[in-house]
C-alpha cells in the first residue's frame, strides 16, 4: 500500500502509524514524525486492535443524500421556471419549497434542499446565467 501510493492520505499516514508501532517505535516518537498527535496514534492501535486491517478505511461519515432526486426534482425546476407569485417579483427559496409541499411533491422541504439542487443545475449546459430556465 505505501509503495503504490493509489491510497488516500489518511490510510496512508495510518499505516505508516501501525509500521512504526510494530518496530517498537514510541508513540511520542511516532507522532512527530508523522505531524500527528499523541491521541491519534494511541487510537489507531487501538482501531487495529479491534479491527485489524479493515481500521485503515475511513468508516462512513454522517449526512445524507439529497432529498429530491429524479421526478420530485423535476417538479422543483419546473416551479421555479414558471412566473412568480405577486410579490417581489421572483420565487424566493422559501416560497418554492412552500408551493412544490402544496403540490403533493414531497411531505415537507427545508428552503436549503431547494437552494442545493438549484445550485447543482445552475451550472449544468444549457442553462442560462441568470438562472435555470430557457426563456
Amino acid at each position: 500500500m505505501l509503495q503504490k501510493g493509489k491510497s488516500s492520505a489518511r490510510q496512508l499516514v495510518r499505516a505508516r502509524l501501525l509500521l512504526q508501532a510494530e518496530e517498537g517505535f514510541p508513540d511520542e516518537e511516532s507522532a512527530p514524525a508523522l505531524d500527528v498527535g499523541i491521541a491519534t496514534v494511541e487510537r489507531q492501535r487501538q482501531r487495529f486492535v479491534a479491527r485489524n486491517l479493515e481500521a485503515l478505511n475511513d468508516r462512513p461519515r454522517p449526512g445524507g443524500q439529497c432529498p429530491l432526486t429524479g421526478t420530485p426534482e423535476a417538479y422543483l425546476m419546473a416551479v421555479a421556471c414558471t412566473p412568480a407569485p405577486p410579490g417581489p417579483g421572483r420565487w424566493t427559496l422559501q416560497w418554492l419549497a412552500e408551493r412544490v409541499v402544496a403540490l403533493g411533491v414531497a411531505p415537507s422541504m427545508a428552503r436549503e434542499t431547494v437552494r442545493q439542487v438549484l445550485k447543482k443545475t445552475r451550472g449544468t449546459p444549457g442553462s442560462t446565467s441568470r438562472g435555470v430556465c430557457r426563456r
